[in-house]
């Protein structure tokens, strides 16, 4: 492993490096969004939303339900399956308002998301807060019904660390997991850019139809078009369909404040693929890949680079499996695509496991080097956004041209709003 990284260290001096993200200006990246073009309900029906494709510089005018129409043959689609979890929980502090707990991840990030909802009797999760510091209490309680058996809910802050407040959350009876907890408390955790209460719908239309393992705070909302009769359609065109799994954190509405990207800092998110999907990935190289949302593009863009600090001895087993956000940029690719998987098809078996669980803090902007993507799904998203940026990266100066048009057509834009399918030149 010494004598990759010392070999990985020659190389880098030896090679010209790609343009590096960290300079870029975040005011290139911006757009006039109307707030009347702001999305702030569904549409009655999911496959009923206006869909944009744009394929070697020409754009498209569609809806939804003819998605898989622009699907090429053979190609493999891919979708985040993470579930949103009703992440808001109130409580009577001693203000008028509630203090609000907003459950990001376990404070113990090497935890699986999924299995740390299934706990019982009380966790420690790491949260943002609403008015806690007009409450002078560090300990809460509230009542939820539960048919005649209420559950009594505490909170009690453990610790504090960057505006991230470590809860301890305990209830009795404790034979629930933190899931149904969640579940009987929590609101639905709507972005913040639709500025109204949640209502009952939201708790199904802010979920994709496939959503399968809990864990997000936000939806990977371009799967919110997705509907059963889509998928009978990509069914009878023998579209290879697979998912992986991102839980979606809060720093995914975390806006660019700096002025370049240097000074920003990315949100770290944890991932969960299975083998059997790096296999089929690898299978598929000669294909199209076509990731529905921006969370599955960077997922799968992230499994090369796991596989390349893995060759290159910049793994220590006692430490979790990450990305950076500059690792694509400080990093020279001294493997293929192809290797890069088999290393971590490796990596498993020599842990007799079938299941990669990792963490990505991955930046895609322009000047990344695409390694499997080659067609995305994707909603309209906010001005001077990292999201904004990956765009950018994946269809070059023409996102400017893209987004013109969605404003001129009368697109609606951002988690509820229309979408698009867009194809990269590779």
């Amino acid at each position: 492993m010494q004598f990759e990284y010392s070999y990985h260290i020659f190389v880098q001096m030896a090679l010209p490096k790609t343009k590096h993200p960290s300079d870029i200006q975040i005011q290139d990246y911006t757009y006039k969004l109307p707030d009347e073009k702001i999305a702030y309900f569904p549409l009655p029906e999911r496959d009923c939303a206006k869909l944009l494709v744009y394929e070697e510089g020409e754009i498209k005018d569609d809806i939804y339900q003819n998605f898989g129409n622009y699907i090429p043959k053979r190609a493999l689609l891919a979708f985040n399956n993470t579930k949103v979890v009703q992440a808001r929980l109130l409580f009577p502090g001693s203000g008028s308002k509630p203090v609000e707990f907003f459950c990001l991840e376990p404070a113990n990030q090497n935890t699986e998301i999924n299995q740390a909802l299934q706990q019982t009797n009380k966790v420690i999760w790491n949260c943002m807060t609403k008015r806690l510091k007009k409450s002078k209490e560090t300990e809460f309680t509230t009542l939820l019904p539960n048919g005649q058996d209420p559950i009594q809910l505490t909170a009690k802050i453990v610790g504090e660390a960057n505006g991230i407040y470590q809860v301890q959350f305990s209830w009795t009876p404790s034979d629930k997991t933190f899931a149904e907890v969640l579940h009987l408390a929590g609101l639905v955790p709507l972005p913040p850019y639709i500025k109204r209460d949640t209502n009952s719908s939201d708790k199904e239309r802010y979920q994709t139809v496939y959503a399968m393992h809990n864990g997000s705070v936000a939806a990977p909302t371009a799967g919110l078009h997705f509907t059963p009769r889509i998928f009978e359609q990509l069914q009878k065109q023998h579209i290879d369909i697979d998912y992986i799994t991102l839980h979606v954190g809060a720093g995914t509405f975390k806006p660019v404040k700096a002025e370049i990207l240097a000074q920003h800092e990315m949100h770290s998110e944890q991932i969960v693929v299975e083998k059997s999907f790096l296999k089929k990935l690898k299978a598929s190289l000669d294909k199209d890949v076509i990731a529905v949302g921006t969370t599955s593009v960077r997922t799968i863009e992230s499994l090369y680079w796991f596989g390349l600090k893995i060759k290159l001895g910049l793994y220590k087993e006692d430490s979790p499996l990450v990305v950076g956000q500059f690792d694509p940029y400080d990093l020279i690719d001294l493997i293929t695509p192809a290797e890069a998987l088999e290393i971590l098809i490796s990596f498993l078996d020599n842990k007799g496991a079938d299941t990669l669980i990792a963490r990505t803090e991955i930046m895609i902007a322009p000047g990344y080097r695409w390694k499997f993507i080659t067609g995305l799904a994707t909603n309209f998203h906010q001005p001077e956004s990292t999201l904004i940026l990956l765009i950018a990266a994946f269809v070059g100066q023409q996102w400017e041209k893209i987004y013109d048009h969605a404003l001129k057509e009368n697109y609606r834009f951002l988690s509820y709003g229309d979408g698009s399918l867009l194809f990269r030149k590779t």
